[in-house]
């Protein structure tokens, strides 16, 4: 598979990818941080906003790799 191939796919994931950790990230808030402090909150949302890079490296590495000669 060509990189410009697997720059289009992982792109495309890397969008999936965002949009369904964003809308599980608000959704568990929503119903399991209602009744927290806000120290509780402010850690659940440092973790989420940075939680998605570590499912997404084997994707950008995978995008990354070289074509086969």
């Amino acid at each position: 598979m060509r990189i410009r191939t697997r720059k289009l796919i992982g792109t495309i994931g890397l969008l999936v990818l965002i949009t369904a950790w964003a809308l599980l990230a608000m959704a568990f808030a929503q119903f399991a941080l209602r009744a927290q402090s806000a120290v509780v909150a402010l850690l659940f949302y440092a973790v989420a906003g940075l939680g998605w890079v570590l499912p997404a490296m084997p994707i950008v590495s995978w995008m990354q790799r070289p074509d086969r000669a």
